[in-house]
């Protein structure tokens, strides 16, 4: 019984020729690229946005909170609260930069931030 199957197993694999399996590296590779993308809070539903790219594992967010400061502090601070919980699950990092901008980054990529200069308000709120 096993000569037959083994027979049938030899005979149909020199009628086909060589054996290889041919495989199109070219399509498959994809090369993650990091991006470097922008948002601005305006509201406390613009969080929503900025977690999901967060998420997604390959993205800086500069964040102007500029406008959401402006117009209520108390939700500001929610949203940052919010932002900031994302990033530390993600183990990534986050910092304020002057008075409006806040920069969020993923695990591998880390905040320079020297411990002898006096802080501002983003960086305030972030501590927070």
């Amino acid at each position: 019984m096993f000569d037959k199957i083994k027979k049938s197993l030899s005979s149909s694999f020199s009628e086909e020729g060589p054996e290889y399996i041919e495989i199109d590296l070219g399509r498959e590779v994809k090369k993650a690229k990091v991006i470097v993308r922008p948002f601005v809070l305006k509201s406390f539903e613009d969080v929503t946005p900025i977690l999901n790219s967060l998420r997604e594992g390959y993205t800086i967010a500069v964040i102007d909170i500029k406008q959401l400061r402006a117009k209520d502090v108390i939700e500001l601070k929610r949203a940052i609260s919010k932002i900031k919980k994302t990033a530390d699950a993600l183990e990534g990092s986050i910092a304020g930069f002057g008075e409006n901008t806040i920069i969020v980054t993923p695990q591998f990529a880390d905040i320079y931030k020297p411990s002898a200069r006096p802080t501002t308000n983003a960086e305030d709120i972030v501590r927070e």
